[in-house]
């Protein structure tokens, strides 16, 4: 894993952090406090003696002196005082964000009409099943992804990259797309008009597509041809591509993914599958967008 990778990898960065605060508070809550709990009971030991000696020879020390003494030798150092005021934060943090509820933000419009860019949304991480923080095994299955349903997964070429795309096929589906029309296991998906789309200069048109029940809006660019010219991938032997689309089978374990802007998405036509050890969660909800507080709410 590279430098760049780590740092980009927020996950690991918070484990770190999670474990370097908890062994730093566990060390100070059953090592370091009685040491200095020790050292203070010894120091305020000789203040006492030495006050008793003063109060023989007629002076007095402040009863305020010794507890000022007592609180500075008591007294976390700066970096243990830190560690322990963080470590329930940066835990709950972690927890929240490797076992519920991970906070996503759209960078591209790949996934337009559906998702703008700049959208901040929410995804759920148990829906697919519980999995260990960092290396994203899953430990206990729960669900499983379904057609239509939008997924947040670790980009198959570059893992410490999450891409966001819409579950088009399930292990054992064959998908067909041809001159810009989708049917699954032999089914044509239905299309219905919607008003054209603008986007920049371009007007797209815009449908909504029932996807075997989940009916969704997607975009198509006519001025883009239906040609795809893919990458070199795993299992790239169970696609077919020609001038008009291409047809795949979806193999055990994996997932073939489409953006919902159709003509300006980079996705399983291009570079594969997505195998289920790569996948984060669904996304379900919009939480803000700074630029437009209208977006806010649930999508589909």
């Amino acid at each position: 894993m590279s430098f760049q990778s780590i740092l980009g990898n927020f996950a690991l960065i918070l484990f770190v952090l999670t474990i370097v605060t908890g062994v730093i508070w566990f060390l100070d809550v059953f090592v370091f406090a009685k040491q200095r709990r020790k050292n203070a009971d010894k120091a305020l030991a000789e203040y006492d003696a030495r006050r008793t000696k003063l109060t023989a020879e007629g002076l007095r020390l402040e009863e305020s002196t010794r507890h000022e003494l007592e609180a500075n030798l008591l007294k976390q150092p700066v970096w243990i005082e830190y560690s322990g005021s963080f470590f329930p934060v940066i835990a709950l943090v972690f927890f929240l964000r490797s076992f519920l509820f991970e906070p996503f933000k759209i960078p591209s419009g790949s996934m337009l009409p559906t998702l703008f860019i700049g959208d901040l949304i929410l995804v759920n991480k148990f829906t697919y099943g519980i999995r260990l923080p960092v290396i994203n095994k899953k430990i206990i299955a729960i669900n499983d992804p379904q057609r239509g349903d939008v997924m947040v997964f670790k980009y198959p070429v570059d893992p410490s990259v999450d891409y966001i795309k819409r579950v088009i096929g399930v292990p054992g589906d064959k998908i067909v797309y041809k001159n810009k029309r989708l049917s699954v296991n032999g089914k044509d998906v239905s299309y219905t008009n919607m008003p054209d789309f603008r986007d920049n200069l371009d007007y797209l048109k815009h449908y909504k597509e029932d996807l075997t029940g989940v009916s969704h809006s997607i975009l198509i660019n006519e001025q883009r041809p239906a040609y795809v010219e893919p990458y070199d991938f795993k299992d790239k032997g169970l696609c077919t591509y020609d001038n008009e689309g291409f047809s795949c089978t979806v193999p055990a374990g994996r997932y073939f993914m489409m953006g919902d802007n159709r003509d300006n998405s980079q996705d399983s036509r291009y570079w594969g599958f997505v195998p289920d050890e790569n996948i984060v969660g669904k996304a379900f909800f919009i939480w803000m967008n700074f630029g437009d507080i209208e977006r806010v709410g649930s999508f589909h």
